[in-house]
């Protein structure tokens, strides 16, 4: 099919190379050759970044995190605002590597200080095993927030993809066990329905990047097989377009992309939200396609990088 990709980003699709995910050992290993070979962001300010282990759900392993801190968040008196981070591969691909330009400028031009993490992946480990560790790094950020220079205040959980489907799930984990408060929700082209049934979904067969037939196999992966996507006993933690209940839940930043799969349930889901009386702020952009804003991997626009990057201000109340 022909798309209508806005200009700053046709030139980009025809060097694209999507991710073998019908082999998800290969798609690791040209993930991680691709990550390697990607322009690191260079920041204005110097940013300290650690990498760390914190503790895991009960009974499971550690959780790798990665602490980007800018310059000037020991001295500021109140506390940073803080995000913590997870990054997008369809729940079955990525790490903090995968994101670490991106978080690096996050650091750097919002202000704030945020927690990248490494949750297990799919198929080894199905859901809930990534939710979980994204949700015992928020607790841990949340415990040691003011030793982070994080106030807080102005705890925020986001992600792009398979990482902003996590965000919503980890802002309705803290909503319904009563866990940490969050400021707000960043949510990237989100990846949210395991239902495969809206007409984004069922129209783009053949989006660089990101497509159905690639939604099918992660979200299989995910939820531990085949015949259980799409079945009548996902949970709303599990893919959060089946949650009923949205009222409570922090301020939302919601993006989605004109020719992504995943257009339409984020459309879907920041309408709910905002009608759940949810303080909500939406972008759907032109002629872009999945991971156009660059926080996936793939391709940068300038215009949706500012407005991302606003949008994080607007939603950590950073002057």
């Amino acid at each position: 099919m022909s798309y209508a990709f806005d200009p700053e980003l046709a030139h980009v699709v025809p060097m694209i190379n999507d991710l073998p995910f019908t082999d998800i050992a290969a798609a690791r290993a040209a993930e991680k050759e691709m990550t390697a070979n990607l322009p690191v962001y260079e920041p204005a300010r110097p940013v300290d970044v650690r990498d760390t282990l914190v503790p895991g759900p009960e009974g499971a392993p550690q959780v790798p995190v990665r602490i980007y801190t800018p310059a000037g968040a020991e001295a500021a008196d109140s506390g940073l605002p803080g995000l913590v981070y997870m990054h997008g591969g369809g729940y079955v691909l990525g790490s903090p590597d995968f994101c670490h330009s991106d978080l690096l400028r996050i650091a750097d031009q919002v202000g704030a200080v945020v927690v990248s993490v490494g949750y297990r992946l799919a198929p080894e480990h199905p859901f809930p095993a990534g939710l979980e560790d994204a949700y015992a790094a928020l607790v841990w950020t949340a415990g040691h927030a003011v030793e982070l220079g994080i106030a807080p205040a102005r705890l925020a959980v986001g992600g792009d993809s398979a990482g902003g489907g996590l965000a919503t799930a980890v802002a309705l984990l803290a909503r319904d066990r009563g866990g940490p408060a969050l400021r707000m929700q960043y949510l990237g082209v989100p990846m949210l329905d395991d239902r495969l049934e809206t007409p984004s979904m069922r129209a783009f067969t053949d989006t660089p990047v990101w497509n159905r037939p690639i939604a099918e196999i992660c979200w299989s992966h995910y939820l531990g097989g085949e015949g259980r996507r799409g079945g009548p006993d996902v949970p709303a933690y599990a893919a959060a377009a089946r949650a009923g209940d949205l009222y409570g839940l922090p301020p939302a930043f919601v993006y989605v992309c004109e020719f992504d799969p995943l257009r339409d349930e984020g459309m879907s889901y920041a309408q709910r939200l905002v009608q759940a009386g949810v303080t909500t702020e939406f972008h759907l952009y032109p002629g872009t396609f999945h991971g156009s804003v660059g926080l996936t991997g793939a391709a940068i626009s300038e215009t949706m990088l500012a407005d991302v990057m606003d949008g994080l201000r607007r939603g950590l109340r950073v002057r």
